[in-house]
């Protein structure tokens, strides 16, 4: 496993590191050989599964933090400035908290966070090297008394076939707070598909396996993505609309079950701060695994994306059902 440059930096440091510890968001690397300490918390289901591999017990998945004694934690920063809020502040909020190191890459905004560290005590940058920055802050006393998780959620209602759906979305999800284009565009096309058992791919705050669900009460709908905070968010918008479904956590379509009657999606092209279209590809060139003969891929990308060609190497005839807004959604049937 080579070592992420975040831990890096943190391993220049490694004499404040000795001791019980909490890594929140820790990569998916050998940190955890050097501090044996540690506990580690992963909300990404493709950075939690060779986690726990290689250390078992020691690591964690999910949207709130595992209790533990530790007096230290280290935040990875992620990907947005709101989640980054909410996990300063469960950070700060558990019993035994002292302090919270932070690191970052430069890109990725960690000087722009570190003022958001610095809301909860006296903050200073202990190192910065690798592109990346680590800095540390003393809790003040009433440094974790901030707004819980459900003051940070966000609920929107999505018109579909003549009813609302309440949607809620939680910081770090896709489109937190509001219906991207892609998927108003998906929801207008989801007729027609053969019946069995729909996954909704990458389902983010769940808005299509919801509509699913309440278009077709007696399909079974499963709804997958790698983000622990997607999947309480489709667990929240399910129960806010008397839904029921299954919610899956998994790194990628091969954790999909079998036997699938349809795939629909809107997949996600981002991982962090990169641009990161393998999780869409591996979709694609795996659906078939995944799908029934007949079986249905459908799914919405950006137009300018070379999809239809990869499609049908993989699947079947690829057609366009619709475009707007520069997006495309696409139509491919298991032919083999």
């Amino acid at each position: 496993m080579s070592m992420d440059p975040k831990s890096q930096v943190l391993l220049r440091q490694a004499d404040l590191f000795n001791g019980p510890l909490l890594l929140a968001g820790a990569p998916a690397d050998a940190l955890g050989d050097a501090l044996i300490q540690a506990q580690l918390w992963s909300w990404l289901a493709d950075e939690y599964q060779p986690l726990a591999q290689r250390y078992g017990e020691r690591v964690s998945f999910g949207h709130l933090p595992p209790a533990t004694q530790a007096a230290a934690a280290v935040l990875f920063l992620p990907k947005s400035r709101e989640l980054t809020d909410y996990l300063l502040q469960a950070l700060a909020s558990l019993p035994s908290m002292q302090r919270i190191f932070m690191v970052g890459e430069k890109k990725a905004g960690i000087e722009r966070a570190a003022k958001q560290l610095q809301a909860l005590g006296i903050s200073w940058k202990l190192d910065s090297a690798r592109h990346c920055q680590l800095w540390q802050c003393e809790l003040e006393p009433a440094a974790g008394s901030g707004p819980s998780l459900e003051a940070k959620q966000q609920r929107f209602v999505v018109t579909h076939a003549q009813c609302e759906l309440q949607v809620c979305s939680l910081p770090g999800v896709f489109s937190h707070g509001r219906l991207d284009l892609g998927t108003a565009l998906l929801l207008e096309h989801l007729d027609g598909l053969p019946q069995g058992h729909w996954l909704d791919f990458g389902c983010g705050a769940g808005v299509l396996g919801a509509a699913l669900k309440h278009g077709y009460p007696q399909a079974e709908v499963s709804l997958l993505d790698v983000d622990a905070f997607a999947l309480e968010s489709s667990r929240r918008t399910l129960m806010l609309n008397g839904l029921q479904a299954n919610v899956l956590a998994g790194a990628g379509i091969a954790d999909a079950p079998a036997g699938l009657a349809a795939i629909i999606s809107n997949p996600p092209f981002h991982k962090g701060v990169h641009t990161h279209y393998r999780a869409t590809e591996q979709l694609i060139e795996q659906a078939a695994r995944h799908l029934r003969l007949g079986g249905e891929l459908r799914l919405v990308a950006n137009s300018f994306l070379r999809y239809p060609e990869l499609i049908e190497r993989h699947l079947g005839a690829c057609r366009v059902l619709a475009e707007r807004d520069g997006f495309k959604v696409y139509s491919a049937l298991r032919a083999r």
